[in-house]
């Protein structure tokens, strides 16, 4: 079959897919918009449900006009031949180099995240607004993505570089040796990330003396999680959103807060969030995820060694056989219609760390009430989405839903 038929149905097919469970989701949140679910009385107000249901339906009808949009540029950049176009006159004014290659795929990336840039404006300065979570700057805005078009370079480029070097080194193994590169950019960035990179774009501050500090410290030394420090991070300059989460390895480990959680958190409810963090720790569910991550990877640079030498790959799209660029450009823009496909199995192991998390918590706790205080003040304060359809939950719900945390988290303590 026509590689362009192909591509074209998967593109759509993802597409189509995706607005059928935006219309599902709507379908089944309205459904339960007259009044407050019985599961949740007691846990949100009536008017908070309310909102809670117009933010989730506002969302929703901005993905698809989102979705539709990101289909329609995918769309014409593959089939336009504004792709082969483009890497002919890099050629033809840069040469034929490798790091001419990395330059184009670099190019290309930041190229099409500007698409996408009204859409970003809008969600963050009307949607995110209207509701009450905004709390960006433009300057912020915009200083946050020309940092990242700035990071992206001095990390993309010369990874890409060297990778496409590998290419002309080892030709048959070139995937192997650059999925190994890719593994030890990975773990160096980890552990550099907090230092040089997090503070790039928030600005972390010690949490101040006093009983909170010591609660949370006290808890880390009674189960063995000793961290460097508890680090509060400005998220306020950004979102009313909250979150919290522990990075970097050993000596370098920190425990970082959004300044948001900790005003909106009881002490006893922060130390719960706490102990879930380091339950992902103890349960070791960051090298499972890591080891899920690499093999996929490898995975991936295998089959594009493959589609590398396959002419019926580039003449489609409207470039020749002979280098690796395209074919990297090609199975990067591609991949997402496929792995959707995928992504309900991968949320039912993130879910299944979850509940993994919440149980350790509630054993270090000693009790359920102050994890279960903190998950249904976060999805109040959140405007979560209560009544998911299934099928919608499956494809993009990483997290179980507040009932089914709450539903295992009441089965432990019974």
């Amino acid at each position: 079959m026509n590689v362009l038929i192909v591509c074209t149905v998967l593109i759509f097919a993802r597409a189509i897919a995706q607005l059928w469970l935006e219309f599902l989701n709507q379908r089944h949140v309205r459904a339960h918009a007259g009044a407050v679910p019985d599961a949740f009385k007691e846990v949100v107000p009536p008017e908070t449900y309310a909102k809670s249901v117009e933010y989730t339906l506002a969302k929703s009808d901005f993905h698809c006009l989102e979705l539709t949009w990101g289909t329609l540029v995918l769309a014409v950049v593959l089939f336009s031949g504004v792709l082969p176009w483009f890497y002919d006159v890099f050629r033809n004014s840069l040469g034929n180099s490798i790091w001419v290659g990395a330059a184009f795929v670099v190019a290309v990336s930041i190229l099409l995240t500007l698409p996408d840039l009204p859409f970003d404006w809008y969600s963050q300065f009307h949607l995110e607004q209207q509701f009450g979570f905004n709390t960006m700057t433009a300057k912020t805005f915009w200083a946050d993505r020309i940092k990242g078009l700035l990071l992206g370079v001095a990390l993309g480029f010369p990874l890409l570089w060297l990778i496409f070097k590998f290419v002309l080194w080892v030709p048959n193994w070139w995937w192997l040796w650059a999925w190994s590169c890719m593994m030890i950019f990975q773990l160096v960035l980890m552990v550099v990330a907090p230092i040089l990179i997090l503070p790039l774009f928030n600005k972390l501050s010690p949490l101040p003396e006093g009983p909170l500090r010591d609660q949370l410290l006290a808890l880390g030394t009674r189960v063995g999680f000793r961290a460097k420090d508890i680090q509060v991070m400005d998220g306020s300059k950004r979102s009313r959103h909250s979150n919290a989460f522990f990075t970097g390895f050993g000596h370098f480990r920190k425990i970082v807060l959004f300044d948001t959680l900790v005003e909106q958190l009881q002490p006893t409810e922060l130390e719960a969030v706490l102990a879930h963090e380091i339950g992902h720790y103890k349960k070791r569910h960051i090298p499972k995820t890591m080891v899920w991550s690499a093999l996929a990877t490898l995975v991936g640079f295998y089959l594009i060694s493959l589609l590398a030498r396959q002419e019926w790959f580039y003449y489609p799209f409207g470039f020749a056989t002979g280098s690796v660029v395209p074919a990297f450009l090609l199975f990067g823009l591609l991949a997402g219609v496929v792995t959707f496909w995928l992504s309900p199995v991968g949320h039912l192991f993130s879910r299944k760390y979850e509940y993994e998390a919440d149980a350790y918590a509630a054993k270090v706790m000693n009790e359920v009430r102050s994890l279960i205080g903190a998950l249904r003040k976060l999805n109040e304060k959140n405007l979560s989405n209560l009544v998911p359809h299934p099928f919608y939950s499956a494809f993009y719900y990483s997290h179980p839903t507040l009932l089914e945390r709450e539903r295992a988290l009441t089965g432990i303590e019974a």
